[in-house]
């Protein structure tokens, strides 16, 4: 069984209000040093098998269908471990 990690990230040009509302509320609460904040989403994939090629290429397939709005949204696929 292999774990595969897809990262979701709205693509830098795309303004992030969630983000910036995150970063807006940090010194409020007593945090400082932090010049910008961007908000994603990560979601965790077990696999039946090995993490090959192929089912890599699945994940991948996975993250342009449904788990990612490509328009907006970058992602990465990575083996976990």
């Amino acid at each position: 069984m292999a774990r595969v990690i897809v990262d979701v990230m709205l693509k830098p040009e795309i303004l992030d209000p969630q983000g910036q509302a995150i970063a807006r509320a940090l010194p409020r609460l007593g945090f400082s040093g932090v010049s910008s904040v961007r908000q994603g989403k990560r979601f965790e994939i077990d696999l039946e098998g090995p993490a090959d090629d192929a089912a890599l290429a699945e994940v991948r397939k996975m993250a342009e269908t449904l788990l990612a709005n490509t328009v907006i949204e970058d992602y990465t696929v990575r083996v976990q471990g």
